[in-house]
């Protein structure tokens, strides 16, 4: 992407994999964010194991060890609790604040945009939390472990996603973003139980203090000055501080951060600028210049990304298998497993995850849709939502959490509970196998129509597609449309363009292609002219001729160079210089850039396939599943036949 590229000759093994410099360097937020989680899940899934085999080698080591009290001191105050302790209410605030960002970025950019489409996995998140809550209080109802309800409610991020992209080989990013949004009301209520009913007396000077805090960086995004990071960064921890104090666990401070960071795509004029400022350093190598350019470029990429990109390994690959190991070993007895056999505790987690979780989350969704409350369709169908509801089926990190302080008086009950948070895991992949498997054998008119009742995909593209204005290439009246904002100097467009040109070539009269202008002047020098050259060809009916010669040679779009293809195409040669030079086109690649504004495209190339913005690598066989999928959800509103096989 040349987006922030000043390298005007990239080598080709920069551009031949397919994806922008962009891309490569910061691929597509939820895409990153869900391969990181089901990638840490594999790391969960070892530090599980290896708890395991820690806490039943010989001796005590391990309890030992994660019960080691560290305190940190300043003069006659200071905070202290165990190691276990700093790991589950320090290290995971970091944890829930990435959850709080990516759920957030959704809301800002994401399927979540469009509220109305909040509705329906919130619901299911509050349903499916209930049941499963009801399931376990049925069996645990008058025991001992009836306390121990939350740790029946709150499905583990890394390993539902985890679960869900093994079974379905990671091509289901809408089921995954349903279930990452119904996990991100888990985590939300979670929390809110832990501290309404798993805290200590809860001291309210302390939590008073924590809520001035919050409320201070919640006013710290209105005001601008260049330490308000710095600032909200100490205002955190004070609240972290305050919220360990008040008696309230304090890994909600994370959550409640991350969820009021924005998210917001490049603006192309911050871009500009920290290109600008990145020619005055090349000019002038001065440390003042290199951290001005540092700064400016830093701040075209909104603080939610940048922090995404920063903690999102640390959260997915070291804080959470980290957690396990600290809270995962049960050393089996004898009497341990007979225990479990017949405890309230174990079953009733199993059962709540097992048919409570999966059972609220479908019955919810179903009221969800109900016209009294809304009428509003599901983004996945019903048999992918079992599927979503079965891998919501996994409890771990909250739910060891929540067992840890509500059982915290009773080792016997605990013990119980792990081997039934643990037992989770299997029983839920065991059900997401199932419903996949017969997801995938339903006959296709069923198919057919369960994805027709589905909602349609949101449209990013601000402007239609108009023949009389647009360049098409391919049948005009195509079911399915790509839309490129390019740049004939950009190298990146260069090696896209044999993409187009291959999937054109499958598809046929299926599908149609649309260029449109975003000439990055500041990266490209000759990017403006050489649009302006193309639509003086345009005017002699010679647009993809004069496009097709430019992009495959772009080294060279100097007004020589432009001429010289003007008379290779035996075009009224005068006609074309007098066009270009007195800027006759000018206001026609404006308006290709006010589109792209409106769009909030901001580098080269962006595509929309049907409306829906392209993400991340445009390889020949990524965007023929866009296209494909594009062509079903014509066909689903009537606008095409069956979907075709590619060429």
């Amino acid at each position: 992407m040349a987006t922030l590229s000043t390298t005007p000759n990239p080598t080709a093994s920069s551009t031949a994999d397919g994806r922008t410099a962009w891309a490569r360097n910061l691929a597509a937020p939820i895409r990153r964010f869900l391969y990181a989680e089901t990638s840490g899940a594999i790391l969960l899934v070892v530090a599980t194991l290896a708890a395991l085999l820690w806490a039943n080698l010989p001796g005590d080591t391990y309890s030992s060890a994660w019960e080691t009290r560290l305190a940190i001191s300043l003069g006659d105050h200071s905070i202290a609790t165990d190691l276990r302790g700093w790991v589950n209410e320090g290290l995971m605030t970091l944890f829930f604040l990435v959850v709080g960002l990516e759920a957030k970025r959704e809301l800002d950019l994401g399927e979540l945009r469009e509220r109305s489409r909040v509705a329906i996995p919130v619901m299911a998140g509050v349903g499916g939390m209930a049941c499963a809550a009801a399931v376990y209080a049925l069996v645990n109802a008058g025991g001992a472990g009836a306390h121990g309800w939350g740790a029946a409610i709150s499905t583990d991020t890394a390993l539902a996603l985890g679960v869900l992209s093994l079974l379905t080989q990671g091509k289901a990013i809408r089921m995954r973003v349903f279930l990452l949004t119904v996990v991100v009301v888990d985590d939300l209520v979670a929390l809110g139980a832990i501290a309404l009913f798993y805290s200590d007396t809860i001291r309210l000077t302390a939590l008073g203090l924590a809520v001035l805090f919050f409320a201070i960086i919640v006013g710290l995004r209105f005001v601008e000055f260049p330490w308000r990071g710095q600032v909200a960064t100490v205002l955190g921890i004070a609240m972290w501080l305050a919220l360990f104090e008040s008696g309230v666990d304090p890994v909600i401070t994370g959550l409640l951060v991350g969820f009021i960071i924005t998210a917001y795509p490049p603006p192309r004029e911050k871009l500009e600028a920290g290109t600008a400022q990145a020619i005055l350093f090349r000019e002038q190598p001065t440390p003042e210049l290199a951290y001005a350019a540092r700064a400016s470029l830093t701040s075209a990429v909104s603080l939610n990304e940048r922090l995404q990109y920063r903690l999102l390994p640390w959260t997915s690959q070291v804080i959470v298998p980290l957690f396990a190991l600290a809270n995962a070993g049960v050393h089996f007895s004898s009497s341990l497993l007979s225990d479990a056999v017949s405890s309230p505790v174990t079953w009733g987690i199993i059962l709540a995850y097992g048919i409570g979780k999966p059972a609220g989350i479908l019955l919810a969704s179903w009221i969800g849709t109900r016209r009294r409350f809304g009428g509003q369709r599901l983004t996945i169908t019903w048999p992918a939502l079992a599927a979503v509801g079965t891998s919501a089926g996994v409890g771990f990190t909250v739910s060891l959490l929540v067992a840890s302080i509500a059982f915290r008086d009773r080792p016997d009950l605990l013990d119980q509970a792990k081997l039934g948070v643990l037992l989770t895991a299997l029983v839920a992949g065991a059900l997401t196998w199932i419903a996949v498997w017969v997801m995938r054998h339903l006959p296709d008119e069923v198919r057919a129509r369960q994805l027709g009742g589905t909602a349609d995909t949101i449209v990013d593209l601000a402007d239609d597609v108009d023949p009389g204005h647009d360049h098409i290439r391919g049948n005009v009246d195509a079911p399915v449309t790509i839309v490129e904002y390019g740049d004939f100097q950009c190298p990146y467009c260069a090696a896209a363009a044999p993409v187009i040109d291959e999937l054109l070539e499958r598809f046929g009269d299926d599908l149609r292609y649309v260029w449109r202008h975003l000439p990055l002047s500041d990266v490209h020098p000759d990017a403006q002219l050489a649009a302006e050259a193309s639509e003086a060809a345009a005017a002699q009916g010679r647009f993809w001729e004069m496009a097709d010669l430019m992009i495959g040679d772009n080294d060279d779009l100097r007004p020589a160079t432009l001429l010289r293809h003007a008379n290779a195409l035996n075009l009224d040669a005068a006609r074309f210089e007098d066009e270009v030079m007195r800027r006759r086109h000018r206001s026609r690649i404006a308006e290709d850039v006010a589109s792209a504004d409106m769009s909030g495209v901001s580098g080269t190339p962006t595509f929309f396939v049907n409306g829906r913005r392209h993400q991340g690598v445009y390889d020949v066989d990524t965007l023929t599943r866009e296209v494909l999928s594009a062509y079903r959800a014509a066909a689903r509103a009537g606008m095409a036949g069956p979907a075709p096989a590619p060429h």
